[in-house]
């Protein structure tokens, strides 16, 4: 990482100060008990994900509520129901064909799967179970008072909470934003070749920062036998100096999940890139980025536990770690363009024009599918074993050569 700036952020209440600096100093033990520094992955793990203090862990809001605000960010469930309710054209598909279930991972607040089980039920084709692996007991929480909220209690009882992946699943396997919140390692380019970077704390930038803010980017070092696991992929031409994110277990999540898979399909829906796009030598610093308060910045030392923390996810290399286990990939296409091959367009129809409904929901689809929103920020990837037909979502304008 390069010199890292101070965002001018909204100020934190004592509270949030108070937690901030509890997480610290329990990642300042961590270092010294690795002989003083840790990975970024191993940083980024403990901002998000220690128990009470991380980021996911904590009672803040995370998820922004469209019509009322809050939160740090807004994902496509919040914006509208239309966005569960396309999918459902593509959930009927899988579920007709397998007779299975659904397993989304990362749920967020829930919403989700619950417009997802209410357009199903409407459509007739609702899953016997609707399996959701979450590892934040915080949202987990969230998820079932939203769905205990929304659905009727024969539908609600389908939902199951699971603690770890099922070793045999049919049916449908659905991510959305999962991908860009795994933990990853940095990397850069030197004279030698890559070197991992570490996170390391200075005390002599204490002095002038305070505790929250004095973590800092060790120099970055070879990392024995594990550098060629973790920069294999990475193009051999970029310049010295080069920083990027490497994220193994991102790529070993998508192996898991076609393991598990005996027979449907995989969805994945995040922000990211091909690996010509992702690694081009412009993009020299990376792609991390950190979101409070509807704040965007690139700065992942500040506000520890309070903010989230994010990478662009390789899409080359989750098809490559796919198809290597044994998936057949089934489509590669922008939100936008998933969204209209399942009908999207057709859904607004349900509204009478220029009824305040239909002005609400054009506005939410406009969100959805404009290039200057979410429309081509946002891909999905799809995988599928042992289905006899393609994926309605890649009907048009599969990209998947561009992997």
């Amino acid at each position: 990482m390069s010199q890292l700036p101070t965002p001018n952020l909204p100020a934190l209440t004592a509270q949030q100060l108070a937690r901030s600096q509890d997480l610290t100093v329990l990642i300042c033990q961590k270092m010294a008990q690795a002989g003083g520094a840790i990975s970024f992955a191993d940083f980024m793990h403990a901002a998000l994900y220690t128990p009470h203090l991380g980021y996911y862990s904590g009672g803040a809001q995370k998820f922004a509520d469209i019509t009322i605000g809050g939160g740090d960010f807004v994902t496509a469930p919040e914006i509208s129901p239309i966005f569960a309710q396309t999918l459902a054209a593509q959930a009927v598909q899988i579920l007709t064909e397998t007779q299975g279930d659904i397993l989304e991972l990362g749920a967020g607040t829930g919403k989700l799967a619950a417009d997802l089980l209410l357009e199903l039920q409407g459509l007739k084709v609702l899953p016997k179970q609707y399996l959701i692996l979450e590892v934040s007991a915080h949202l987990r929480q969230i998820q079932l008072e939203t769905c205990q909220t929304k659905l009727p209690k024969n539908i609600f009882e389908k939902i199951v909470w699971l603690e770890n992946l099922p070793e045999k699943f049919s049916g449908l396997i659905l991510a959305n934003e999962v991908l860009d919140a795994i933990p990853v390692h940095m990397v850069q380019k030197t004279d030698d070749g890559w070197g991992e970077q570490y996170v390391a704390w200075d005390e002599n930038k204490q002095q002038f920062v305070g505790i929250l803010n004095a973590f800092t980017v060790q120099d970055s070092k070879l990392n024995g036998f594990e550098m060629p696991n973790l920069v294999q992929h990475l193009p051999a031409d970029l310049p010295v100096g080069y920083i990027t994110e490497v994220n193994p277990a991102a790529a070993g999540l998508v192996r898991s999940l076609v393991a598990t898979l005996e027979k449907g399909a995989i969805l994945l829906v995040d922000y990211g890139f091909s690996a010509a796009e992702y690694y081009h030598p412009q993009r020299s610093d990376g792609t991390l980025m950190c979101h409070f308060q509807h704040y965007a910045h690139s700065n992942p030392f500040i506000n520890v536990g309070l903010q989230d923390i994010t990478a662009h996810v390789d899409f080359t290399q989750m098809a490559e770690a796919g198809v290597a286990s044994g998936a057949t990939l089934a489509g590669f296409c922008s939100q936008a363009q998933f969204l209209i091959n399942c009908g999207i367009l057709q859904i607004l129809q349900r509204f009478p024009p220029e009824s305040v409904d239909y002005i609400k929901q054009t506005a939410a689809a406009q969100k959805l599918l404009s290039p200057a929103e979410m429309g081509d920020l946002f891909k999905v990837i799809g995988f599928s074993k042992n289905l006899t037909t393609p994926l309605l979502g890649f009907a048009q304008s599969d990209k998947a050569h561009t992997l």
